[in-house]
Parts: structure tokens; sequence; C-alpha cells
């Protein structure tokens, strides 16, 4: 894999190019500003909410379903090293239906790397469900590593909330939808500062449509995928489109890896 636009400084030496960058460099490679954690660096101070995505040349987000057919070895390598550092994985209950995220999402080497570094063995999970339609003896919440945390709105079902307050922490961040900027309040009080989050398209929505998504991580895969695959971003209309700036570009056997920050639209 080799570094085509440098981001943040990040410790990576000079912005040449490079085809053999170690875990650790990659990790850098993605540090918010401030929060260069291969390194030990807890400097940051403030929320960062980064989006992970991947996408067809032809713009789709999933093949027949699920996005793991757009998926490259070095978008799935990148894929892990993402959810590495992070203080919590956010992730929306569409997300949860189609992909699973049954048990530990980061594996062995990842929490023994995190634990030499003073973060928790596992990152929190953080759940989005404005309507709370979710089984509570699916396998997310029944061999999660974590308590998950659920962010919800007040209208949810009240049996549901009940049911699912057995098996998780339960927040209210919205009357009629999970609002994002209670949810990012709901995340700071609890010490969070990376938000790692991995989807779907209506909760990227929703955070680019309040210009509360700072971060968009999108691997653009090598492949022509036709059909009605959707797109990484759903739900209303943005009033108007949101800039992003390209902060780090990678390149691996044809597939893209772009790093953009995102501006309020």
């Amino acid at each position: 894999m080799r570094a085509l636009v440098h981001p943040y400084p990040s410790g990576l030496a000079s912005p040449t190019l490079t085809a053999d960058l170690t875990d650790d460099d990659l990790v850098a490679f993605y540090a918010p500003p401030g929060q260069d954690r291969s390194r030990g660096d807890f400097s940051g101070d403030g929320l960062w909410v980064r989006f992970n995505f991947v996408s067809s040349a032809d713009g789709a987000a999933t093949v027949h379903g699920h996005s793991d057919g757009l998926g490259t070895p070095a978008d799935q390598r990148l894929f892990a090293l993402l959810r590495r550092p992070a203080d919590v994985i956010l992730v929306g209950a569409g997300t949860i239906r189609a992909e699973g995220y049954g048990g530990d999402l980061v594996s062995a080497e990842d929490r023994a790397w995190r634990e030499a570094r003073g973060l928790p063995a596992h990152p929190a999970v953080a759940l989005v469900s404005g309507s709370l339609d979710l089984d509570p003896e699916s396998t997310f919440f029944t061999t999660a590593p974590v308590r998950p945390l659920l962010l919800t709105t007040t209208a949810a079902d009240a049996g549901r909330r009940a049911a699912l307050g057995q098996v998780a922490d339960v927040v209210d961040c919205g009357t009629d939808q999970a609002e994002p900027a209670r949810i990012r309040a709901a995340l700071a009080e609890r010490g969070h500062r990376l938000v790692h989050s991995e989807g779907g398209p209506t909760l990227l929505g929703a955070f680019t449509a309040a210009g509360l998504a700072d971060e968009l991580c999108l691997s653009l895969s090598p492949l022509l995928a036709g059909g009605a695959g959707g797109r990484i971003i759903g739900g209303a209309d943005l009033a108007s489109p949101a800039g992003m700036t390209l902060v780090g570009l990678l390149e691996e056997d044809g597939a893209l890896f772009l790093r953009y920050r995102v501006t309020a639209p």
C-alpha cells in the first residue's frame, strides 16, 4: 500500500510515495488532529466523528444487499485498523440487521495493542435506533463483548425499551428521531473522543445534514457493480451539498482509499 497524499501531521516523515506502510504507520496516517494513538498520544480534547464506507467505482454501496462484496484485502486491513484506536464504534440499526455485528469487533492483536496504550480492550459500541425495532435475543446483544449503548427517541415503544434495557444502556437522543447533536453529546459525556462510524447511509445523511460529520474515509473499489446497490448517503435530501477536503489518499492494487475532511452543507 502506498501513500499518494498525506493527511494532517501524523508522524510520517515525508510526503514521498511508499509501498510498505506498517499497521502502526496506517493508524498514524488516519489519526485525527492531536490524536496519534499509535504512539500513545492522547492530546486531543475534542470529539471527532469519522465515517467509513466502501463503494464501487460506479457508486454502489452494496452488492446483493451487503458491503462485503466490494471489499479488497487492503480494504479489509484498513477496516480493522480504523477500529483499532476508536473509543466507540457507532452504527445504525439497518447496518446491524444487514451485517450482523455479533461477537468481538476487534481481534486479539488489536485488544493487546489497545491495552498497551491505556485504552479499554474493546471499544464501546453504540447503536442508533429511533424505533427500537430490534431483537434483544440477536447475537449483537447476546454475544456483545461490552454492554452496548442504545441511542433512541422518547417516542420509541415502551415495551421494546423495557426489553432492550435488559441487554443495553438505553439513552434518549431526540423526540421523533435520534438527533446527531444529542448523539454526539451522549458519547462525549461518556468520555469518548474518537467516534468511528460504519454506517449506515441514513446515519451518515443525518450527520452530514446537521454539519456534524467530521471525516469520511471512503474505500473506492476497482469494480463496476451495476444493479441497485444504493449509495453511501441516504435519508432526506441535503439542503445543499456538503463540501469535502481531501486530506489523505492511499492506493493498493487499483483500489483507492480516500480520507476527506467534511465541511458543513
